[in-house]
């Protein structure tokens, strides 16, 4: 698979994941979400590693280090930062959640809403990037 190919790949893939994103959105299910967010960010990342680097990103989950190695980091704005930092928490305690119904509570409609808008607003931030 050529480099243009892998990118694709994982545009596409968090493409087709935002749109389960909504779902789980106006269903109330908002941990999923937040997990989703989070794997969404991640994909793009990748996909920018691909574009910037020309190899396989690095089998982490966290959005910091891909954002740093693959040099998105000094293209990410203020707002931008602050959602990789609100999502970090998400993907782990989504994975194993211990505490599941109080890292629910933190979770509420609007929250959910905002991460879900800005994941959105950073996927067609992150096309446009991919594609130039």
């Amino acid at each position: 698979m050529e480099t243009k190919d892998k990118i694709e790949y994982w545009l596409d893939m968090a493409e087709d994941d935002l749109i389960t994103a909504k779902v789980l959105l106006h269903s109330k299910r908002y941990l999923y979400l937040g997990f989703l967010c989070h794997l969404i960010v991640e994909k793009l990342i990748k996909a920018y590693f691909w574009k910037k680097i020309g190899q396989e990103p690095p089998y982490v989950h966290n959005l910091l280090i891909l954002s740093k190695k693959s040099e998105l980091d000094n293209l990410l704005d203020e707002n931008q930062k602050q959602l990789l930092f609100r999502l970090m928490p998400l993907n782990i305690e989504s994975r194993y959640p211990t505490n599941k119904a109080e890292i629910s509570k933190t979770l509420s409609k609007e929250y959910s809403k905002s991460l879900f808008e800005q994941t959105n607003e950073f996927l067609i931030w992150m096309k446009k990037l991919l594609t130039k």
